[in-house]
């Protein structure tokens, strides 16, 4: 199972992914909303906002999100490591249930070539 210190690793690593993308990646890294990332092993959420092009201004909390963010983001610490590393595709474990990911229709639309 996976340390809260290493999903906070995962996390900066997807904030540096972030911050190189380009083309279509980029415009929808460059997204101005808030992100919560539930780590259900750990009973433990992250919270921070997508802008300019990478992830801001992180903090963890323990047990759920105390607000409803604009994103939010469900999973195992992990199951977060093996996608920051490109070891689990989103797109099936998404479909499987394994992460799951809500955010408005437009959200998800300009989300997609991210993940």
């Amino acid at each position: 199972m996976a340390t809260l210190e290493q999903c906070r690793a995962a996390l900066d690593r997807l904030a540096q992914n972030l911050s190189s993308a380009d083309g279509e990646a980029r415009g929808a890294a460059a997204l101005d909303r808030s992100l919560s990332c539930r780590i259900t092993d750990l009973d433990v959420s992250f919270l921070g906002r997508l802008a300019g092009g990478t992830l801001r201004e992180v903090t963890s909390v323990p047990g759920p999100p105390p607000h409803k963010a604009e994103i939010r983001l469900t999973m195992t610490g992990d199951d977060l490591i093996a996608l920051v590393d490109g070891q689990l595709n989103f797109a099936r474990a998404w479909g499987s249930g394994r992460v799951k990911l809500e955010a408005g229709l437009r959200d998800l639309l300009r989300l997609r070539s991210l993940l």
